[in-house]
């Protein structure tokens, strides 16, 4: 009898399903929008119809029925597994599952499953790795109150203190100050600031400003420069701290970079030669995305070992 399995990717921006059969091809796709949180009430229910509609989705276009059970099934989301792994279980049958969060399905298809770190840096920012004999190490992600350095949030966060600063006299002029008055609408720096304090303007909205940062750095900028020059330092230390972890002290381990702050040239260059310097990483880009490793650990959950064909060019 045919064996089926599932991978599931549910983020803050969008979820996504993959069905694939015991030979590695993918079968059914299915996509919507994000469902990072399972509170009671109506955030459960987002939460379900979401996951369920992307998963109906990829089973019709499989063309497989409503009760099948998957031999295996990983799904990993943004906030964790620790309010999700039960919700799940009453969804969909598995003969064995694995509810993780984001950072590690991003892991599995980064590098296809085999051993190596990442690093995210997006919104916020972490470093998450697996080594030879599996272990699992992460550094960073401590939110934006704590930490997430390196991230989009940070680097505007960054920029606005460096409009502050010259508004009040006691920094160096900078680009950056009118590229964000511009993007906002704001009068001034401070007006900038209590927008967001306000809740006028929402994290993810101050971190895709970031790009400005790179744009004023490009423009020969010398205090964006600064700043960009300052997050691949801060990005590089907490990768270097999981691959410390990881691997041996004279193992090269392959480091993949995911998340819009690498759309930056310049940092994503810093980032690269603060890690390869010393010959002991190798810094590549993803090899699949995140939905396309929860369905590659599905299949290491069965002892199987496969090469993804037949996913969408957005999986890949």
């Amino acid at each position: 009898m045919p064996k089926y399995f599932l991978g599931l990717d549910g983020g803050q921006s969008r979820t996504t399903a993959l069905i694939g059969d015991e030979n590695g091809r993918v079968i059914g796709v299915g996509r919507g929008g994000p469902c990072n949180h399972v509170p009671p009430g109506a955030a459960r229910t987002k939460f379900t119809l979401t996951i369920g509609g992307c998963v109906k989705q990829a089973r019709e276009a499989a063309g497989l029925a409503e009760d099948i059970a998957y031999e295996t099934a990983c799904y990993g989301f943004s906030g964790g597994p620790a309010d999700k792994d039960a919700v799940v279980g009453r969804m969909f049958q598995a003969g064995k599952r694995l509810v993780t969060h984001d950072a590690y399905i991003a892991l599995c298809g980064a590098h296809a499953g085999a051993p190596g770190v990442i690093t995210i840096a997006g919104t916020g920012s972490i470093s998450f790795g697996r080594g030879a004999e599996s272990q699992l190490m992460r550094a960073g992600g401590w939110g934006y109150v704590f930490g997430d350095e390196g991230g989009g949030f940070d680097l505007t966060r960054q920029a606005l203190r460096a409009a502050l600063r010259f508004d009040e006299g006691w920094g160096p002029p900078t680009l950056l100050r009118d590229a964000l008055l511009k993007a906002t609408g704001a009068k001034d720096a401070n007006d900038l600031m209590h927008q967001f304090y306000g809740g006028k303007l929402t994290r993810p909205q101050m971190a895709a400003m970031s790009r400005l940062v790179d744009k004023a750095a490009f423009a020969g900028d010398v205090v964006a420069y600064g700043i960009l020059t300052e997050a691949a330092q801060q990005l590089a230390g907490i990768t270097l701290a999981v691959r410390k972890r990881c691997f041996g002290p004279k193992e090269c381990a392959p480091v993949a970079y995911i998340g819009g702050v690498f759309n930056s040239t310049g940092l994503l260059e810093r980032f690269r030669t603060l890690l390869e310097r010393d010959g002991l990483a190798s810094v590549v880009a993803p090899k699949y995305a995140p939905a396309a490793g929860a369905l590659l650990e599905a299949y290491r959950m069965a002892g199987l070992t496969v090469k993804l064909s037949g996913l969408p060019e957005a999986e890949k």
